[in-house]
């Protein structure tokens, strides 16, 4: 018997082949290039590669000829070296692509943070004019003294009126209802501002 599932359908399109590459975490690869990169950076690899490569040259060089594994012209060392060169830069490259892209995250993180303080210090700013300007309208301790003063003097000046006026008052009392009438009607005068009074 024919399988079905083998034989392909006229009503169905062809599925392309597909080949099955291994899947990696570009995340765990990155930060292993990085460590990598950083280490190759560092005075520990330098030492270390420099040892390794003159016992490489000593003992190919001063030992018995049995024993010689990369003798004079040092051909395997040579492909190492070339196949170190040929990972190492490729690594390095995807490390500093990575620091960049940190770098222009930062970069928009900081553009986004000196707008939200500009914006913040605007705001302050037009907060402070407007307290300066309310501010400038409020009665200072200074003016409400000098009005408080300016008020007791109009209160003792208009005392002495009084007084002087009741004084006359009672001087002229024998003298007739008129004159009475008139003092009356200067103490009545008394009780109106002080205002209406420098007016008249």
């Amino acid at each position: 018997m024919v399988d079905r599932r083998q034989v392909p359908r006229l009503d169905q399109p062809a599925q392309p082949a597909r080949i099955k590459v291994p899947r990696f975490d570009p995340e765990a690869f990155g930060r292993w290039s990085e460590g990598t990169a950083r280490y190759m950076g560092t005075a520990n690899f330098i030492v270390w590669m420099t040892l390794v490569i003159a016992l490489w040259l000593g003992w190919n060089t001063l030992a018995p000829d049995r024993l010689r594994f990369d003798p004079y012209t040092f051909t395997f060392l040579t492909l190492l070296l070339s196949l170190q060169a040929s990972y190492a830069a490729p690594l390095i490259l995807l490390a500093q692509n990575r620091q960049a892209d940190r770098d222009r995250l930062a970069m928009e993180e900081d553009r986004r943070r000196a707008t939200m303080q500009k914006a913040d210090t605007e705001y302050l700013s037009r907060e402070i004019a407007a307290l300066r300007i309310a501010l400038g309208e409020v009665a200072t301790r200074d003016f409400v003294r000098s009005e408080l003063t300016r008020l007791v003097e109009e209160l003792d000046e208009q005392s002495r009126r009084r007084q002087r006026l009741e004084r006359r008052h009672a001087r002229e009392r024998v003298g007739g209802g008129d004159h009475i009438r008139g003092d009356q009607g200067e103490i009545e005068s008394m009780d109106e501002p002080r205002d209406e009074l420098d007016s008249d």
